[in-house]
């Protein structure tokens, strides 16, 4: 070929192997990621991507399997400084008793731009490109994602009762809305109405926030039947069943994200695949709570789109999707007797494009595809406790970990190389992280 024809790019990735998380679901073997003004340009066998192709930086990642970045759909981010503050409780006892009052002596700006570094560090060490956040300070939140180039879709947290943040839930939307305002120009942040749960947020604000929602064309992000007891408060003081509750209400409807839905009944089960409503899994917290288990194998069944979360550190203490991911597909296969149900690829759809349909960003990210942008994540498989890997997509969620993720790329920009954070102080984040130990104390 005619040097002359040769293009000029950002990036070429090659690989052993690029699972793609298309409509066709495909594994493509020795092939070549072609990345330029953040997005993919090309996918070709590596044999043949030179001859169209200079790069100005090039990765030959042998033994490495490429899957799109990884998409954690529930996270409290800053809630990292609260790790291991109030372990072994249930959830109603974990709430009022430690977390919020801790909140109320703690929490401010600094706090949530701290909190939320260490998160976004772990994170980005474990693969995950893109968060689904919900917390207070949101301003805080977005200096932290500009910071370190991570994606966010940042919640517009909305309660009934004062915090150190809002007073009501006209200051909650008033200062969320200014937020929105001011970062719509940032690419790598997306923002939804976050009402914390239905049962911390009225009938005649869950109303408002359905009409501005739809006015704004913005998703909402909400707990969702996560206990046993929150149920059983529900139907006595109003009849019905959270769920049934938000669709008398107007909210159920495929803007809506629901986290947890570990206690639902069949006529939940049927309200939500009906209404299109998204679902975020996180069957660690959900676990390490006691809340229960998930029904996953009625979800899928109803059709109902599962993507997985890892709750926020406070109650998981792991920001981790490999961990959700190997334990979303035993769990639903030791609780349905099926060894069938849940196979890897399905696992890898939840937290790729599954994960970015929920959070309407599927035109850009979720899977590699040309002009998608560039947010992808190599996984060494050359390891002792990988090899052998007869099929990769089953090595990735059944043996490998977060340790292994050697590359992260968002946005086209490398924010993990050889296993090392690039631009990130992790020395002053463990300062940070430790003065905050000592400056929490027990209440």
């Amino acid at each position: 070929m005619d040097n002359n024809a040769i293009k000029k790019v950002a990036t070429i990735i090659s690989a052993s192997w690029i699972y793609t998380a298309d409509s066709e679901d495909r594994l493509l073997k020795d092939y070549s990621v072609v990345v330029d003004a953040n997005r993919i340009i090309d996918l070709l066998p590596t044999e043949k991507v030179f001859e169209s192709y200079e790069a100005s930086e090039v990765y030959s990642l042998s033994d490495h399997i490429i899957i799109p970045g990884l998409i954690n759909t529930h996270t409290h981010s800053a809630m990292s400084l609260f790790k291991g503050y109030a372990d072994d409780l249930r959830l109603k006892s974990w709430l009022n008793e430690y977390i919020w009052p801790a909140e109320k002596q703690h929490v401010d700006s600094k706090f949530v731009k701290d909190g939320s570094m260490i998160a976004i560090a772990e994170m980005l060490k474990g693969g995950i490109t893109t968060f689904n956040d919900m917390y207070f300070f949101p301003q805080s939140t977005a200096e932290a994602v500009s910071e370190t180039g991570i994606r966010s879709n940042i919640g517009l947290v909305v309660l009934e009762f004062s915090t150190n943040y809002a007073n009501d839930p006209g200051d909650y939307l008033s200062k969320g809305f200014e937020f929105m305002d001011s970062c719509r120009e940032n690419s790598l942040i997306t923002t939804s109405i976050a009402p914390h749960a239905p049962y911390s947020v009225s009938d005649k604000t869950f109303e408002l926030i359905g009409t501005y929602a739809e006015q704004l064309g913005l998703s909402i992000h909400t707990h969702l039947q996560e206990t046993q007891s929150e149920v059983q408060e529900s139907i006595k003081k109003f009849g019905v069943t959270p769920t049934q509750r938000l669709s008398s209400l107007n909210i159920l409807g495929p803007n809506l994200l629901a986290a947890h839905c570990v206690h639902l009944s069949e006529q939940d089960l049927d309200l939500l695949a009906l209404n299109n409503v998204y679902i975020s899994h996180n069957p660690s917290s959900n676990l390490k709570l006691g809340s229960g288990l998930a029904d996953l194998s009625s979800m899928i069944k109803r059709g109902v789109s599962v993507s997985l979360g890892t709750d926020s550190s406070a109650s998981n203490n792991r920001l981790d999707i490999f961990e959700e991911m190997r334990l979303a597909s035993l769990l639903v296969k030791g609780k349905s007797g099926n060894p069938e149900h849940l196979p890897a690829v399905e696992v890898l759809r939840m937290v790729t494009i599954e994960a970015a349909k929920a959070l309407g960003l599927e035109s850009d990210i979720g899977s590699i595809e040309i002009n998608k942008k560039a947010d992808m994540v190599a996984i060494n498989l050359d390891s002792i406790d990988l090899l052998p890997s007869y099929d990769p997509l089953a090595t990735v969620i059944y043996s490998a970990g977060r340790s292994d993720v050697n590359y992260v790329w968002v946005d086209g920009n490398v924010k993990l190389k050889e296993n090392e954070l690039v631009n990130i102080d992790t020395d002053k984040l463990k300062f940070l992280a430790k003065s905050w130990q000592t400056k929490i104390q027990k209440i």
